[in-house]
């Protein structure tokens, strides 16, 4: 998940992958991996939803319920937010944490936003709750962060906010490294850590307040390279024998000499956009609000009776929350308020001239991805990918099309050597993907190496 705009690829001597053009998962296990932990990771993403979204009919209502859903599935890992400077740096007390939608109906729509009830939870109990649930049903966890690009967006109060900017920009990774070793500290204490599969200081790095203050005269993944090893050294020091991993949104493939040296694994997110690029570009969707086409938007996209751009906000007294949340206002007010078959019907009328590209975008840049981490002698996780951020009742990534991304993706994913992948970012409790048994049951076994 990420709002950046993704950089175009163009690719000579294109190659369509398929099911047929690659043979299966290396049997080599990958470089690095504690010896408890198994040689592949089937990862399904449950973000920061499964704290956000535990109401009464919410995808997170039961834990063991997704968990029992998530191994007939073929999983055996699950990557989330698990809200380490919340519980271990802010200062809050966070005993009864109250979440909730955004408001207004802003982003109830729109994919990882759609909140649908106010709840409250005592957030480290929950949290142990959490990996005793994973625990039970023989699942690892990836232990990451979103608090410096959304999770507080859905907090009742802007304290969790106000406090993560309080913090220096050249403190923060520095502070996620000690949050990140309190929390391992937790696990141990309660016997959990077993459970652990690795951590990440923060999701993807280069697309949130972690970039604050850098100078902007080199990529910004080569930029933050010092604020990532300090974060990491913290952490190392208190916790050598688990693997911190650096995590990117797409895959830095014009500055992968950014990657820190003392990384414990990379793992990247090779969202290859394609013909989604010309969604965002074409309507401004990432851009000032003064260009977006409103009567193009309304003759190609929007719902009937859809507001104005300009009249499309949180309320006033929670305007804070679109700065805790990365995500720009025309990409909100689009996918909340567009015709999702009208959307999808755009896609498909455009993708035949993206689809070679988009094909080679993603063997490309899981290729460089693998080609690094090798040199750096440490694991490869694909933690999230494939399409990009379509609106929540589009099907373009459920569909033929998208499935077919996902099975080429998982193929590749084996194919190099990663220790781990999704089958995709949309096949999770809180997306449409959940649904489809077979294509998650038929990737999931390509990730772990069934004949």
């Amino acid at each position: 998940m990420t709002s950046q705009d993704l950089p175009r690829t163009s690719a000579a001597a294109p190659v369509m992958v398929t099911a047929q053009t690659v043979t299966g998962p290396v049997n080599q296990r990958p470089p690095g991996i504690p010896a408890h932990l198994p040689d592949r990771l089937a990862i399904t993403l449950w973000d920061f939803s499964w704290y956000v979204r535990t109401g009464p009919g919410e995808p997170f209502e039961d834990l063991d319920v997704a968990f029992a859903r998530a191994r007939e599935l073929g999983y055996n890992a699950v990557r989330i937010c698990a809200m380490p400077f919340l519980l271990f740096a802010s200062g809050l007390d966070t005993s009864a944490l109250r979440l909730g939608p955004i408001g207004g109906g802003y982003a109830s729509r729109v994919r990882w936003y759609d909140v649908g009830q106010h709840t409250v939870i005592n957030a480290q109990a929950h949290l142990l709750d959490f990996f005793r649930a994973a625990q039970r049903h023989g699942m690892l966890v990836i232990a990451s962060s979103w608090e410096y690009q959304q999770s507080p967006a859905f907090a009742a109060e802007r304290d969790w906010h106000d406090a993560l900017q309080a913090v220096d920009p050249e403190e923060r990774l520095i502070v996620l490294g000690e949050a990140m070793a309190d929390l391992v500290d937790l696990l141990v204490a309660h016997d959990l850590d077993q459970t652990l599969a690795f951590v990440e200081l923060h999701n993807e790095v280069q697309a949130g307040h972690l970039t604050a203050g850098l100078p902007g005269v080199e990529d910004v993944v080569v930029e933050l390279r010092d604020r990532l090893e300090a974060g990491h050294a913290v952490f190392a020091s208190r916790h050598p024998g688990v693997l911190c991993g650096v995590n990117y949104a797409a895959v830095p493939v014009t500055a992968m000499r950014g990657v820190p040296r003392n990384a414990g694994a990379l793992v990247v997110h090779p969202y290859v956009y394609g013909v989604l690029d010309d969604l965002v570009e074409e309507f401004a969707l990432r851009g000032d609000p003064a260009d977006f086409p409103q009567a193009r938007a309304d003759a190609e996209l929007l719902r009937p009776g859809a507001p104005r751009l300009r009249e499309w906000a949180p309320p006033a007294d929670e305007a804070w929350k679109q700065e805790a949340s990365i995500v720009g206002l025309a990409e909100i007010y689009v996918h909340d308020w567009c015709d999702p078959v009208a959307v999808d019907r755009w896609l498909y009328d455009r993708y035949g001239a993206h689809r070679i590209a988009m094909a080679n975008r993603l063997r490309e840049w899981i290729g460089v991805a693998a080609d690094h981490a090798d040199r750096l002698g440490i694991p490869l996780v694909l933690g999230e990918g494939w399409v990009g951020y379509t609106p929540r009742d589009c099907r373009f990534e459920e569909g033929p099309v998208g499935a077919q991304i996902c099975r080429d993706a998982v193929h590749l994913s084996a194919q190099v050597g990663a220790w781990g992948s999704v089958v995709c970012s949309n096949a999770a409790p809180h997306h449409a993907m959940w649904a489809d048994a077979d294509l998650q049951q038929e990737c999931t076994a390509v990730l772990l190496g069934a004949p």
